[in-house]
């Protein structure tokens, strides 16, 4: 399936990033006893799932794959952290194109529990979007299903291969890095922080007013590192789960989401989690990655 392919090809290459960064990494033998682990998985997957029927026998096949992209996201933190940071870059991006810095501005704008809440549901709803969507082809659409998760997968490690090589914390941190070492309004410009989030991932706090804020925050404490920020996946992977909504030309599918496909790509930037330039580039990239991958499903995989 094309999803164990993807995912032995992002194998491959990160282990080949662990061993060039071995010395500055926490725990290289237990990243390289991760990839050991999901490949036996999806070998034993593979070959328990002969006696299946052909529904089971894919889904059951390409839960590892998509089950590990809860662990490979943090773990882009372990890769991005070897090389200087650059905040400094898009903070000043932001400046220079809006004159002001959006994802601190706002919520102020905006502070009402209405519309706190609105973004922060849209946020959190993200993974159950994509799952939505990666289920409905499984049970629908089952013909499409394999080249659907080589774009999904596939579009995924895109975002994650620019993260690694091109540092960005995003304004949660590097605003709260800001105020931590220059007092509250004591910094000038958008000064280079250069190697700080390696030894530092303290955040700006969300302000909790209801129970999203309170999710959110919840699924930032267990996964969220000083890491993929620019360009936003949120804003990019939602794109491409939209884009493979409409694909299935099920309308209600994909404008039943809409609406929280909006409140998204608002939140993102709400909840500081993004600058303003990165949820915007996240829309292109996307569609980018939507494009690429879907050309090259069939030279990949031979269909």
């Amino acid at each position: 399936m094309s999803a164990e392919v993807v995912t032995l090809f992002y194998v491959c290459v990160t282990t080949i990033m662990i061993l060039c960064y071995w010395n500055g990494l926490t725990d290289p033998v237990g990243m390289l006893m991760l990839r050991l682990g999901i490949v036996a998985v999806m070998v034993f997957t593979y070959f328990t799932s002969k006696k299946m029927p052909k529904k089971l026998a894919m889904a059951w096949r390409s839960f590892p794959p998509l089950l590990m992209l809860i662990w490979w996201y943090p773990e882009n933190y372990d890769f991005c952290s070897q090389l200087p940071y650059k905040d400094h870059i898009f903070a000043g991006l932001d400046q220079l194109l809006f004159g002001c810095q959006p994802a601190l501005e706002f919520d102020k704008a905006v502070p009402d529990v209405f519309w706190s809440e609105a973004f922060n549901m849209g946020y959190y709803l993200y993974y159950y979007m994509m799952m939505s969507v990666i289920v409905f082809y499984l049970l629908f659409r089952m013909r499409e299903y394999d080249k659907t998760l080589f774009i999904f997968l596939g579009s995924f490690f895109l975002f994650y291969f620019i993260y690694q090589f091109l540092p960005v914390a995003g304004p949660q941190y590097y605003f709260c890095a800001l105020a931590n070492i220059y007092g509250p309004d004591g910094w000038t410009g958008f000064p280079d922080l250069g190697y700080y989030f390696k030894d530092h991932t303290e955040m700006l706090s969300i302000d909790i007013k209801g129970i999203f804020s309170q999710l959110v925050i919840g699924a930032q404490e267990i996964g969220e590192r000083p890491t993929a920020a620019f360009p936003s996946s949120h804003v990019g992977m939602s794109t491409v789960t939209m884009l493979l909504a409409w694909r299935t030309g099920n309308k209600w599918l994909f404008w039943v989401m809409f609406p929280f496909y909006l409140l998204l790509c608002c939140g993102t930037v709400y909840i500081k989690a993004h600058y303003l330039i990165d949820s915007i580039a996240g829309f292109f990239f996307a569609v980018l990655f939507y494009y690429i991958t879907n050309r090259l499903y069939p030279i990949v995989m031979k269909r």
